[in-house]
């Protein structure tokens, strides 16, 4: 299982892009990131990977000075 990790450098802002992208129909949610990304306030977006081009796009649109960037995440056991 392949998922997507929208990492921010600011906690306010993971939880307002996670709402934003509720509102648009998106399939996500706010999550710790992980400790391998090394970077971020400890709060990131996943995203499924079929919803990506859509989600990219409504980040883009929002303009968050604190987004650090994508990242992969991928599971074989579906954690």
């Amino acid at each position: 299982m392949t998922e997507i990790l929208a990492v921010f450098r600011s906690r306010s802002q993971a939880a307002d892009c996670n709402s934003r992208l509720r509102m648009n129909s998106i399939n996500c949610a706010l999550i710790n990131t992980p400790k391998e990304v090394g970077v971020g306030c400890g709060l990131s977006v996943k995203i499924p990977q079929y919803q990506l081009m859509r989600a990219k796009g409504i980040i883009m649109r929002g303009k968050y000075s604190a987004f650090y960037g994508f990242y992969t995440m991928k599971s074989p056991y579906g954690k």
